[in-house]
């Protein structure tokens, strides 16, 4: 009996020394694997500096960026975690594999640990590579996966009533919405092509400019209008229904802007919209966005990095930006602090502009929501002699 309780407590005081180490051991792994990425980076940015052919460095580039992508994915793929939500999808695991990783035991502690090593990755990142805020963007991360903060929202959606469909939630533990009958977006050239339809005709184009608008006005009301919003914007939540209807899904991550970030924006997307330079950089600051420029041209710049950052339209002869290629206003206009809030608003653009490049049709966001800033500015008495159609 005695050596059967030795055994049990020799058994638990192990369990409880294995799970103690297990960030520290799991921290270890990540630094390795990331230090590896980074370094390969470095040396390859040495050795691309030679190459003056700008095709040339673009195909180097594209191979380099493959290489790291499958050192990034076996990074996510052996560590799980927060890197759970990577592999946790229908298209990369098994059905059953997903539903197990949703409710992983112990999955909120080994989150945490991977996003203290992100903000920590980020704050090294931005002092010696890239001049943009990073560490803010994994703040926000923190935030969506905070279980105070995912039940907190969910309530904010029942007391706005938002119409998702009928929803019933139990928070921490799952989010059940109806099923919705329509195409995943990536597969609609398929969709056409079965149809008849010639993904590169005039019907196609209309009908795919007719969603782009739908999506883009859907989450400009969201955004400008009430500041509460879908946050998880990527291809594989939004679904096309009869009549080039638009459904959102997944409402499992939303945001909440404040008035003043909302209004900012709301600025913002005024000065993308005229092309106003001066107006780029006062909405900047107004947005808590500091920069430091070591430019001549400063506020030309700030506009096109607003464009850059905030805009889906790409410059003519452009078919995917750079942002951190030499010439990138980002190069010349450091980003030293940006709110946490604003990331998914940056990440919702980028998906728009994701899709509008994926289905042919360059297009600018903030011209189709300079209605609705007008709007929220004018209710917000900041901005006079404005009519607006009812």
């Amino acid at each position: 009996m005695n050596a059967l309780a030795s055994g049990f407590d020799f058994k638990e005081i192990q369990d409880k020394v294995s799970l103690h180490l297990r960030p520290w051991h799991r921290s270890f792994q990540f630094w390795v694997r990331a230090a590896d990425i980074y370094t390969g980076y470095k040396v390859f940015q040495l050795r691309v500096s030679f190459v003056k052919d700008p095709q040339k460095q673009q195909a180097m580039w594209d191979k380099q960026h493959e290489l790291a992508a499958d050192k990034i994915y076996a990074m996510c793929y052996d560590l799980g975690g927060f890197f759970l939500k990577i592999i946790g999808k229908p298209d990369l695991a098994p059905a059953a594999w997903v539903k197990r990783l949703v409710q992983h035991p112990g999955i909120q502690d080994l989150m945490m640990t991977d996003i203290r090593n992100l903000q920590a990755f980020a704050l090294y990142i931005q002092k010696t590579d890239i001049k943009f805020d990073l560490f803010s963007v994994t703040k926000e991360m923190e935030k969506q996966v905070c279980p105070r903060t995912i039940q907190g929202y969910v309530e904010k959606m029942f007391e706005n009533a938002l119409r998702v469909t009928s929803i019933k939630a139990v928070p921490m533990r799952v989010l059940v919405m109806d099923y919705i009958d329509g195409v995943p977006i990536l597969n609609l050239g398929d969709e056409m092509a079965k149809r008849g339809i010639n993904p590169g005709g005039k019907m196609a184009t209309s009908a795919k400019q007719n969603i782009l608008k739908s999506l883009t006005l859907a989450y400009g009301q969201m955004i400008l209008k009430t500041g509460f919003f879908h946050a998880d914007p990527h291809p594989g939540n939004i679904l096309i229904c009869k009549g080039s209807e638009v459904a959102l899904l997944d409402y499992g991550q939303v945001k909440d802007l404040p008035d003043q970030l909302r209004l900012g924006f709301a600025d913002l997307v005024l000065a993308m919209a005229d092309s106003n330079p001066v107006k780029a950089t006062e909405s900047y600051r107004e947005l808590g966005i500091d920069t430091v420029s070591n430019c001549k041209n400063e506020q030309q710049e700030m506009l096109r990095l607003a464009q850059t950052m905030f805009d889906t339209k790409l410059p003519p002869g452009v078919e995917m930006l750079q942002p951190f290629s030499e010439d990138a206003s980002i190069k010349k206009i450091g980003v030293q602090s940006f709110p946490e809030e604003l990331f998914s608003v940056l990440r919702t653009v980028h998906l728009l502009r994701g899709l509008s490049v994926g289905l042919g049709i360059n297009y600018s966001c903030a011209e189709q929501w300079r209605p609705m800033a007008e709007e929220a500015l004018y209710n917000a008495g900041r901005l006079k002699g404005i009519l607006f159609e009812l």
